[in-house]
């Protein structure tokens, strides 16, 4: 969906991008959603849609800032939080392993529905707050994300929470 979140900035159709947009992030929970019901989860689906993920966070906020560049002006020090949110984890994990990881968090997926939603009412023009709000939920996911790869001793998939990452490190004691 990146190329047409693309498409629909460059050529300024925001009703357009807010609906891929959307589109996107449904189809993203339906096929986690699939790949769990049908028992078809591997580590590799995994890496590929935390890859996928990175692509269209990166993709909302480049669009973003090509539709509504006065708002992000206007919201800098948000915007500015939430881009470093879903960057700085990516980072830690391909410094400490190489790699990207793929943890899932539920912190991670409570801050990308609340940052979907804060999108779609700041750029709307509905209301500013949500976006403030999601830059809180986007700093806690990241700092916990930062957390487990600096707790564990080798890269994991799908860890839930900063508590599993520290049961890991017990086990493997």
């Amino acid at each position: 969906m990146a190329p047409v979140l693309f498409y629909f900035a460059l050529t300024q159709q925001p009703l357009w991008f807010i609906g891929a947009l959307v589109f996107a992030e449904f189809t993203d929970v339906l096929d986690g959603f699939l790949a769990r019901a049908l028992n078809q989860i591997t580590e590799m689906g995994s890496h590929l849609d935390s890859w996928g993920d990175f692509v269209i966070y990166s993709t909302m906020a480049i669009c973003a800032w090509i539709l509504w560049p006065d708002i992000l002006q206007r919201e800098i020090v948000y915007f500015t939080i939430i881009v470093l949110s879903f960057t700085m984890p990516a980072l830690a994990g391909l410094i400490k392993f190489r790699k990207f990881t793929s943890y899932h968090t539920w912190s991670v997926k409570v801050a990308v529905v609340v940052t979907v939603i804060s999108y779609i009412l700041l750029f709307s023009g509905l209301l500013d707050w949500p976006f403030r709000v999601a830059a809180i939920f986007c700093l806690y996911a990241a700092i916990e994300e930062i957390a487990i790869t600096l707790l564990t001793r080798h890269e994991h998939v799908d860890v839930s929470t900063v508590w599993q990452a520290l049961k890991y490190n017990k086990d493997n004691q």
